[in-house]
């Protein structure tokens, strides 16, 4: 009984540890992005941030243009998984056969394990020309690009994720459902997905979290030009995102230059906005399962 309850005692003790770490580093980590990039805020007027050009060399540090291109890109990278994973995933759930499924998540999920460089280099040689041919671009290099390849790798998480909160549904639910009549799209559509809406929309948000972050694949295939987008052309155009920025010039800067505080400048801009995106989805998520508590109370 003794050596139940310290096993009880230690086991509850080191799940809290883990929980707590896992704030604490984030913490950390916000903390020591405060300390390198604070300096810029003191160096670089907030007049010169606010511009559309990104020139470190001449002391032009516009952070506009990275903005906008994190921003283009990931939305159509968004545009792009979205339907099509949550597609995939309410497919592999409702619609095949318990022996297809075995097979389709084990692939889907290896498909979200593939190195970004891999997929930089395909589109590289594969999807890049292709665009430039068949849109008549002058390069392939475009957001558009970017947001394809970013689209592709967020689908995988998008369906694993989603799949799973689908298969969580209880089965009376689609059994009542179609017991009253319900087709079954009807009891897909207005049943099962209702149901799992918090599950779905957590993997929405991963899988638009990965499209934010993602650094390589972007570097790779978005043409790297830090040019403010303006009207739905600049899809079309080359763009340069924020982690592109940090990635490439974060090895060439002096430690303790203007520029290299920017640059970490930069990285408090993007993990604010990532942490807002997560804070939305969180206040959905749990006004979506206040909303069914009542309706069930």
């Amino acid at each position: 009984m003794k050596t139940g309850g310290f096993k009880e005692i230690f086991i509850t003790s080191l799940i809290k540890v883990c929980g707590y770490s896992a704030i604490i580093f984030v913490g950390m980590i916000f903390i020591f992005l405060i300390k390198e990039g604070s300096p810029a805020l003191v160096r670089v007027s907030l007049e010169n941030f606010l511009q559309i050009r990104w020139y470190p060399i001449e002391d032009r540090f516009g952070i506009l243009p990275l903005i906008g291109g994190s921003l283009i890109v990931t939305a159509g990278a968004a545009i792009f998984s979205v339907p099509l994973g949550l597609a995939s995933a309410v497919y592999i759930a409702e619609v095949t056969p318990r022996w297809a499924r075995e097979i389709l998540k084990p692939l889907v999920e290896i498909l979200g394990g593939l190195p970004s460089v891999m997929l930089g280099f395909i589109g590289i040689l594969v999807i890049i020309p292709a665009l430039r041919e068949a849109l008549n671009l002058p390069t392939g290099l475009t957001a558009f690009a970017g947001s394809l390849i970013l689209g592709g790798m967020a689908i995988p998480t998008i369906v694993s994720v989603a799949e799973d909160a689908l298969d969580a549904v209880p089965k009376t639910y689609r059994e009542a459902a179609l017991a009253m009549g319900a087709t079954r799209w009807q009891t897909i559509w207005r049943v099962t997905l209702p149901a799992a809406k918090s599950g779905v929309l957590t993997a929405v948000m991963l899988g638009v979290g990965r499209a934010i972050g993602e650094t390589m694949t972007v570097m790779m295939v978005t043409g790297n030009a830090a040019v403010f987008p303006t009207g739905l052309g600049a899809l079309f155009k080359p763009v340069r995102t924020m982690t592109a920025t940090i990635a490439a010039e974060m090895g060439e800067v002096a430690s303790g230059s203007t520029h290299y505080h920017v640059l970490f400048f930069i990285g408090i801009v993007l993990f604010l906005i990532s942490l807002t995106v997560n804070l939305i989805a969180a206040s959905v998520v749990f006004r979506q399962r206040k909303r069914a508590e009542r309706i069930l109370s």
